[in-house]
């Protein structure tokens, strides 16, 4: 797998940890917008912008979400935002599906937290690259995910394929993971990889731990496989499209 250096340990508080990486040409073939389309690239880290409580919080937020559905393999999703909800080998809609037992599972304050948090990493990115925050808009998808180490049962369920987020979905510009559990104590395996040219740089979640990125080629990365134990994080993506940016989520 080549040299792997750990970017953050999970038993460490980092204040911030970034490193400036070359851009790729990805954002070339897309429309440029000034002042906020990539061109610092990089990736960073911090333990200081979402508080362990907050991100308690939020992890009930996704169980209570994924007690209703959940995929028969390893990995389940839960969009909030276009309601997407793993079930069995399918999606399901949960505001459909649900209809007003939804106001039974999410409150308002929910939503609040999430709008807060959503926020609070929008301006931390921005803050790091040098763009301003109002030219970045939230886009899809941005989901929780729950993976546990069953057997996976169809392409959804294999998470740990090397990917290029720009390349996965072209709307991505920044991309960020909020942690929602702790590696070596929640569950075993499922760091988080940077797939460098002759090295590996690894970063162990922790809860309320943001990893964050710009989204080209120059961040291919991996999720290593949860050998025990559920790993809880929500991943929220950013564009600099206004035509690919999507609303915060509401309590229907």
């Amino acid at each position: 797998d080549g040299v792997t250096e750990v970017l953050a340990h999970h038993s460490e508080s980092l204040q911030d940890k970034f490193m400036e990486i070359p851009c790729s040409e990805d954002y070339d073939s897309h429309k440029r917008f000034e002042g906020c389309t990539p061109r610092k690239c990089g990736r960073g880290v911090t333990d200081a912008v979402i508080t362990r409580e907050e991100a308690e919080r939020i992890r009930r937020i996704a169980e209570r979400g994924l007690s209703l559905g959940g995929s028969d393999g390893g990995a389940s999703i839960l969009d909030l935002h276009s309601g997407a909800l793993s079930l069995g080998k399918h999606f399901v809609n949960l505001y459909r599906y649900f209809g007003d037992k939804i106001q039974d599972i999410f409150t308002e304050e929910d939503f609040a937290l999430y709008r807060d948090v959503r926020q609070r990493i929008q301006q931390r990115i921005a803050q790091a690259f040098g763009i301003s925050s109002a030219s970045m808009y939230l886009t899809k998808p941005t989901f929780f995910s729950r993976i546990n180490n069953t057997e996976a049962k169809t392409t959804h369920d294999e998470y740990w394929h090397p990917h290029v987020d720009k390349v996965t979905y072209g709307s991505f510009d920044y991309t960020s993971l909020l942690y929602l559990s702790d590696y070596t104590e929640d569950f075993g395996g499922g760091r988080f990889v940077f797939m460098d040219a002759g090295s590996n740089k690894t970063v162990e979640p922790r809860a309320g731990r943001v990893s964050f990125f710009t989204s080209g080629s120059e961040n291919l990365h991996r999720v290593e496989k949860v050998h025990w134990g559920t790993r809880y994080a929500i991943t929220i993506s950013f564009t600099c499209n206004p035509d690919h940016g999507i609303g915060d989520p509401v309590l229907m």
